[in-house]
């Protein structure tokens, strides 16, 4: 059994991996061991690894070491599938790198389209074995929460679907602005990478990858556990 921690901006994913599947899952609002302890109960678990954007997980880590065969903290110096052509690894969030294990994972030898819809809004190349670095732009949450906040009277809108584009009323039309400017925004960077390269392959996942699969013209394969399924991959890899 592989235990599984990816500590977010927002929150922590945690998961148990046994053969290569996810028999267990879980989302926190921080690493904290006893939160986590409850999490892994009695289990025997034959490795860990933690991946952090977030809080400094030292004390997750620390714990583990209690816990598990073999911990391993994920770095950009970490060993993966591909090398890394990034100016600043050291400020390269590893969920990125994760993602993108997970998509090579699956379709090892393609050139890679990969979009992470948290938080954040990022969208990484592979190609040719190598990582090419991306781009970050707001998510979905962030952009209704900006619109909201950054106006005087504009409404904080919350909703995924069921509004009229294009829009009827100010909610519906705040909703279409964030939804189907999104959806433009990843089509066009699906296009553009189509036509550049041969055996291309655009994989979706975050938590509003399953809304924004749909809405990529059929274009994009979506992986729920992307991150989780390269974390645990890069474990045995690196461990």
């Amino acid at each position: 059994m592989n235990l599984i921690i990816d500590i977010g901006n927002t929150s922590v994913k945690a998961a148990i991996v046994s053969d290569g599947s996810i028999v267990r899952r879980q989302r926190f609002l921080s690493a904290d061991p006893e939160v986590i302890g409850r999490f892994a109960g009695r289990l025997r678990l034959d490795g860990a690894i933690v991946s952090s954007v977030g809080s400094d997980p030292s004390p997750l880590l620390s714990w583990l070491e209690t816990r598990a065969e073999r911990v391993y903290l994920l770095t950009a110096g970490s060993v993966y599938p591909f090398t890394i052509d990034y100016a600043t690894p050291g400020t390269l969030g590893t969920d990125r790198l994760a993602a993108a294990a997970g998509a090579f994972h699956h379709h090892p030898g393609a050139d890679l389209l990969v979009i992470d819809a948290g938080s954040a809004l990022t969208i990484d190349q592979v190609t040719g074995g190598v990582f090419r670095g991306g781009s970050i732009s707001p998510g979905i949450a962030m952009r209704f929460r900006a619109l909201h906040e950054f106006t005087g009277r504009l409404p904080l809108v919350t909703k995924r679907s069921g509004f009229t584009f294009p829009g009827k009323t100010t909610e519906d039309a705040i909703t279409g602005g964030v939804i189907m400017g999104l959806a433009y925004e990843i089509i066009e960077y699906i296009r553009t990478f189509e036509e550049k390269h041969h055996n291309p392959v655009t994989a979706i996942t975050g938590g509003d990858g399953g809304m924004i699969t749909p809405l990529a013209g059929g274009k994009a394969l979506h992986y729920p556990d992307l991150v989780t399924e390269g974390l645990n991959f890069l474990l045995e890899t690196n461990v």
